[in-house]
């Protein structure tokens, strides 16, 4: 299956014979299979035509909308999928605080075991001695396993997250140097590419977790929050660090983007990719996805990043179904 991603200004989708086309504003075209279309990505102004969208609803395909710097905005999609038997099961078990507290143990856990792996990964290569932070997020790790309740669990998690992102600063190139996590807006290149990166996964999640006739909105870990997928939030905590972070700190330390390529708003405060800058990282990003792996407990064979997410989410309906919290197996990176 195929993703589309248009952050052209002006450029219009449309479709005929089968195929999605992309109409440039230059003339150039492009075009895909229908067939194989899972999602569409539009950034800024771009256009689609009705048919292209009653097509979308048809074969069920994702049409996410983000402003040009990536702040999201919705999405078309299907209610075809929709399944009342499971989102009633999956409210239930939102009630059953022994259930949502070893799902939150499970999440952050892996979550903290990533985030320890990619921090040795480049610590390894800029040859910086880590060693006291990492024994502090282990610490935060154990302290995970014995939590009673999930406010704990976020509790440690949110000071794990503050070493790991101190550390982060240190290994990473002088040039794009950062003193710790910022959003909205986001002050600086690096938090700039991961906070569109997590908006991007986060929204991806969220059409896998809609595929499966799940409600996005009725999480596990995080609290309920109006308008905001909590569940989807959830389930992206164990990809961060190995889809997102690993992705942004090999393209700034490997010269693939340079200061240029970013600027400062002015209408809109923070530091964001230019139009050359968003198109690389996007591509990074998509081969990433696809970048073929091992790190799944429960399949021994290599799938694509991109279908280890498919199957996570197949391992949290049955989760759900079975009511065994043990049945969802968090990808953990070696």
């Amino acid at each position: 299956m195929s993703y589309l991603y248009v952050c052209e200004q002006g450029a219009v989708i449309s479709v005929s014979e089968n195929r999605f086309h992309v109409k440039y504003k230059d003339g150039m075209t492009k075009s895909v299979p229908a067939e194989t279309l899972e999602v569409i990505e539009v950034f800024g102004k771009v256009q689609l035509t009705t048919q292209c969208m009653t097509e979308c609803l048809k074969r069920g395909v994702n049409v996410l909308f983000y402003s040009t710097n990536g702040a999201y905005f919705g999405r078309l999609i299907s209610t075809s999928h929709v399944n009342v038997e499971r989102q009633r099961r999956q409210a239930e078990l939102g009630q059953n605080e022994t259930f949502m507290l070893e799902f939150s143990k499970k999440i952050i856990e892996a979550k903290i075991k990533n985030q320890i792996v990619i921090l040795r990964r480049y610590a390894r290569t800029r040859k910086e001695n880590i060693e006291r932070p990492i024994v502090e997020m282990q610490n935060m790790h154990r302290k995970v396993l014995n939590a009673q309740s999930a406010e704990q669990v976020m509790g440690y998690e949110g000071t794990a997250a503050k070493i790991y992102f101190k550390v982060l600063g240190r290994l990473i190139d002088q040039e794009f140097a950062f003193s710790g996590r910022s959003r909205r807006p986001p002050k600086d290149p690096f938090n700039s590419m991961i906070s569109l990166g997590y908006s991007i996964i986060m929204n991806e999640i969220y059409g896998k977790i809609e595929g499966k006739g799940l409600n996005p909105y009725f999480g596990m870990l995080h609290k309920d929050k109006e308008k905001h997928p909590t569940l989807a939030s959830d389930l992206m905590e164990e990809w961060r660090a190995v889809l997102i972070d690993a992705t942004v700190l090999s393209m700034l330390n490997g010269h693939e983007l340079t200061k240029d390529e970013f600027y400062t708003g002015i209408e809109q405060p923070g530091v964001f990719l230019t139009k050359d800058g968003f198109k690389k990282y996007i591509q990074k990003l998509e081969v990433k996805f696809r970048t073929q792996n091992k790190y799944l407990s429960y399949v021994d064979y290599s799938v694509s990043f991109r279908r280890a997410l498919d199957l996570q989410m197949n391992q949290f309906v049955k989760a759900l179904e079975t009511g065994d919290v043990n049945e969802y197996k968090p990808i953990i990176i070696r």
